[in-house]
């Protein structure tokens, strides 16, 4: 039995009260090589900032619903992906770091504003498609860069 159909996040199961696909739909993938580009995406974010375990586990944890939740305002019937959650993670530890007086880190912020900014405004073509067998999901990177920045600010003034 494939469980993609019952865990994929999905507008209309939601809407009909299928919650748990606000999160499942995030660790789905629409094929191998979509699965092995964000598990590498997964583990080189790990290696750069090097969290605790724990730390990495709390944010990826904290991410998953609120990425899937946000898609609720995209025009997205169905998504599967962690694209959303790994632009979230990289914004939380680069902008974490750079707060904490890496500099340098700033230039990560930045980058990723510019990356994010650039998909926003002109929602490029890219070979990726090709690979992953799906449309890339621009807004779900838009949403998980923003929510990673935010929850790094709140922490940081709020020394959580």
């Amino acid at each position: 039995m494939h469980l993609e159909p019952l865990l994929v996040w999905d507008r209309l199961a939601i809407s009909n009260g299928e919650y748990w696909r606000i999160v499942t739909g995030n660790w789905l993938h629409t094929n191998w090589n979509h699965f092995f580009m964000n598990a590498a995406g997964f583990v080189f974010i790990a290696l750069i900032f090097t969290p605790p375990a724990r730390t990495y586990l709390i944010a990826t944890l904290t991410l998953t619903p609120l990425v899937g939740f946000c898609l609720i305002n995209s025009d997205y019937q169905q998504y599967a992906g962690l694209s959303g959650v790994l632009h979230g993670l990289f914004g939380w530890f680069a902008l974490r770091e750079a707060l904490n007086g890496r500099r340098s880190s700033w230039l990560l912020v930045g980058g990723l504003v510019l990356k994010v900014g650039y998909e926003t405004l002109f929602n490029p073509e890219s070979p990726t498609q090709t690979l992953i067998d799906a449309p890339i999901a621009f807004e779900a990177h838009l949403y998980g860069a923003l929510l990673g920045l935010t929850i790094a600010l709140i922490r940081d003034q709020t020394r959580l």
